[in-house]
């Protein structure tokens, strides 16, 4: 099986534009980020909840834990949120309730049980791993995107790192895989940072 595409800067740029043009667009924007900027599987996104990821202040937490039954390989993880995605999750929320940034402290005092992502059908329990799957793959599709899919986001993250010189064993960790080999399985090795390396013997 053919692993999933990689975006490149551009094409993310496309899926974003096409998001734009779509209903629940802030909350579409935030699932791409979340997969692109955290590395996060379909089913660690789908299990995020309002309590995972707000602070008592309602501002949103630069680190969010996973139990096991909420990740991949029956053992918790830390999941690290950059500033880019911090904002977008406080968009996003400040326009699912309706409120402004300041005032999101008050989703506190509501049911933080529920999804962090809705769905259509639910604005409880929120999307299933498998649901959330084929969204990704049919909104890179309609982008003009083949071969992508819920994993591609995943790749990207990882390869990214990679091409600013973050230590494999760091991405191992942020990506919470077991062995290093899976790691390198996720990063594509591009012709500029071949370049890059090379132009290192001038």
């Amino acid at each position: 099986m053919s692993q999933a595409k990689i975006l490149t800067e551009k094409e993310y740029r496309r899926v974003l534009l096409l998001l734009a043009k779509k209903k629940h667009q802030s909350r579409n924007k935030c699932l791409l980020a979340i997969s692109h900027l955290a590395g996060l599987r379909v089913g660690e996104i789908s299990s995020l909840t309002l309590k995972h990821v707000l602070n008592e202040d309602g501002s949103i937490k630069d680190e969010v834990f996973l139990s096991a039954d909420e990740t991949k390989g029956n053992r918790g993880r830390t999941v690290l949120f950059p500033q880019k995605l911090r904002e977008a999750i406080t968009d996003y929320l400040s326009v699912r309730f309706k409120l402004k940034e300041k005032d999101l402290k008050v989703l506190n005092q509501t049911d933080t049980s529920r999804a962090l992502f809705y769905s259509q059908k639910s604005h409880i329990e929120g999307f299933d791993p498998n649901t959330l799957s084929q969204w990704f793959s049919r909104i890179y599709r309609e982008s003009g995107l083949s071969g992508c899919s819920s994993h591609s986001g995943r790749r990207r993250f990882a390869t990214v790192l990679s091409e600013n010189s973050i230590n494999p064993k760091i991405i191992q960790k942020l990506l919470g895989h077991r062995q290093i080999q899976t790691t390198f399985l996720y990063v594509e090795v591009s012709p500029k940072s071949m370049r890059t390396a090379v132009e290192l013997l001038s």
